[in-house]
Order: structure tokens, then C-alpha cells, then sequence
């Protein structure tokens, strides 16, 4: 499976072994995430600018981390972006442009994870899953949140 190339302008950018970006023209659609093959330590897999920040701790036993808590301040957001990340078993994911254009179909095993930011999405269930989604909120219900659209 993997990057379709239906579109010109089409890329896949392998930002480590772990982390594939998936960018048309100069859109960041998604980008695909295999933790269990990171490098060790804290490794970012989203650039500070995205709505959705997405970390991957790989870490030895006996690492501690320094308490700490997250400050309060405005942030703006005019965008939904969803992690998926499969607990147990396999998924398909499809990835179009806004204009149906289908971009990347990906399967994606137990501990592998997207991160969605832009363009219509589907997911497909190819074994029995357990699938944990996030999301940056506030939730502002189905209407204001997402669009569901017919493919093909």
C-alpha cells in the first residue's frame, strides 16, 4: 500500500525512520508514526506550529522525568487535527484532498499511529481494533466540528 501518487506535487518526506510526513503542494496532510522503531529518548514528531503536538518517549527504566505542570495562556486554533493511534490490531486509513483526490491509503498495525491535520479522512477497520483518537478542544459539537462527505 502506502503514498499514492494520484496528484501532481505529491510528497512523502521520511523525517527519521519513524516519521513520515505527507505534504501536497505545499499542505501538510498527515503525518504517519511507527513509535516502536524511534530513537531513544523524547522525540517530537509534529514541528511547534501544528495544532496537534505528538510526542514519543522511549525511554530506559529508572528515567524520570522532573514534575512539572502546563501553564495558562490563549492559544488560537481554527483547525480540528486528530491523532489515531491503534492499541490492538489493524486499520486502513485513507487520505483525500478536499476535492476527493484520494492521497494515501495506509494500513496501520497495533502501536503505529497518524496524525491528521488537513483534508478528509476514512477509517477502515481490518481486524477486530481498539483505537485511541485525541483531538485539540475545546469540542464544539458534530455541526461546527466536521463535514462528512460521499467518496466516490
Amino acid at each position: 500500500m502506502g503514498l499514492k501518487k494520484l496528484l501532481n506535487g505529491i510528497k512523502k518526506i521520511m523525517v527519521n525512520k519513524f516519521v513520515n510526513e505527507i505534504i501536497v503542494g505545499n499542505i501538510h496532510y498527515c503525518t504517519i508514526v511507527k513509535p516502536n522503531i524511534s530513537n531513544e529518548g523524547l522525540n517530537f514528531t509534529t514541528s511547534d506550529d501544528k495544532s496537534m503536538q505528538v510526542g514519543v518517549w522511549n525511554y530506559k527504566e529508572g528515567k524520570q522525568l522532573e514534575p512539572h505542570y502546563h501553564n495558562n495562556f490563549d492559544r488560537t486554533s481554527n483547525i480540528t487535527s486528530e491523532s489515531v493511534y491503534v492499541s490492538k490490531g489493524k486499520i486502513l486509513v485513507k487520505v483525500y484532498t478536499k476535492a476527493k483526490d484520494l492521497i494515501l491509503e495506509e494500513k496501520l498495525c497495533s502501536g503505529e499511529m497518524i496524525i491528521q491535520f488537513y483534508g478528509i479522512h476514512e477509517y477502515i477497520m481490518l481486524e477486530d481494533s481498539i483505537v485511541i483518537e485525541t483531538k485539540n478542544g475545546p469540542y464544539c459539537g458534530p455541526e461546527k466540528d466536521r463535514t462528512r462527505v460521499e467518496i466516490g
